[in-house]
């Protein structure tokens, strides 16, 4: 492939990629707005369009018009730099994540992922931790206290579950031998045995719930907390600056669901008589709606149970299955 093709088509799957996934969060609000009303015996959107499909459009008009607000005594450069880390990060990470296997096109091999690059777990991880940041200088600039304390308490729960999911990618690393995602796919190409899932439970269960903090989903998120009548560290924002994190939050989302898949559930291999592509896109639409299910089933916990949560029992977890996996690698 001769460079101006190579260079070419990564363009192409760079502007795929930011297209597809700035426009999902939006359909995806009316899947979980369905989906919890469902869940909590309601009717959920129905007026505007078949089923209230169509819901979307006057809530992308509000969001467009929505008067965008600097509180006055604010940072204001941090204060609007902020939403464009949370999304800029989840898209960088992105670059790193196979979406389906490769196929050919007009002679040429595609292959969907616009970098592979053999450290992709350790870059991933690090674009996420990137994503942290933004949500306490959002917090923090916005010369707010409810806003302030959201975001503070954002931070310390993200980065102590990161460490648990830090964990969980080491434990997967030693037993795949490569950080490369398309390594670890082909690693559990051959059937649904040979699925992380079965070799590391711990890892999967800790890591799912890891991934949980770091898209602030409830029941664990502490980004913004169910007895205050703000919203945590974007109490302030509002219009496309409050859209950005929105954007972000829910690219991190479908970001969470195909690596759980990749790493744990077999991929983009073929399940069965289902072809790979196919079974990425089933597997990863059955985990993001997992999001909707856990936040309609269960209770926001406190602030104090998720850190006690996280210190003295799946920290411990998490590092004891390392040390196991690390011994069986030997």
């Amino acid at each position: 492939m001769s460079d101006f093709i190579f260079f070419t088509t990564t363009i192409i799957k760079c502007i795929l990629v930011l297209a597809v996934f700035a426009a999902l969060p939006g359909f995806a609000t009316f899947l979980e707005r369905k989906a919890l009303a469902r869940i909590h015996r309601r009717v959920g959107p129905d007026m505007v369009g078949p089923s209230g499909v169509l819901q979307i459009v006057p809530d992308m008009i509000k969001l467009f018009t929505k008067e965008d607000i600097t509180p006055y005594l604010a940072n204001s450069k941090v204060f609007k730099f902020a939403p464009l880390i949370s999304t800029i990060c989840v898209f960088m990470a992105f670059a790193a994540v196979p979406l389906f296997p490769e196929f050919k096109l007009f002679g040429y091999v595609i292959k969907p992922i616009i970098a592979d690059v053999n450290i992709a777990v350790l870059y991933i991880a690090g674009c996420s931790s990137i994503c942290t940041y933004a949500i306490f200088l959002g917090g923090m600039a916005s010369y707010n206290k409810y806003a302030l304390l959201g975001g503070a308490r954002a931070l310390v729960s993200i980065i102590s579950y990161e460490s648990i999911s830090g964990l969980c990618l080491l434990a997967i690393v030693l037993l795949t031998g490569s950080m490369s995602l398309v390594d670890v796919n082909n690693y559990q190409h051959g059937g649904i045995l040979s699925w992380l899932v079965f070799k590391q439970p711990i890892a999967f269960v800790l890591f799912t719930i890891a991934i949980f903090i770091e898209t602030n989903r409830t029941p664990l998120c502490l980004a913004e907390n169910d007895p205050e009548l703000v919203a945590g560290y974007g109490t302030e924002y509002s219009g496309l600056r409050w859209g950005m994190f929105f954007i972000g939050e829910y690219a991190s989302m479908m970001l969470g669901a195909i690596l759980i898949n990749l790493l744990f559930l077999g991929g983009y291999n073929d399940f069965y008589f289902i072809p790979g592509a196919i079974a990425m896109f089933l597997k990863v639409c059955l985990i993001f709606s997992g999001y909707f299910w856990a936040r309609g089933a269960f209770p926001h916990l406190r602030a104090d149970q998720v850190m006690r949560t996280c210190y003295l029992i799946l920290l411990p977890l998490a590092c004891i299955n390392l040390i196991v996996t690390a011994l069986l690698a030997l």
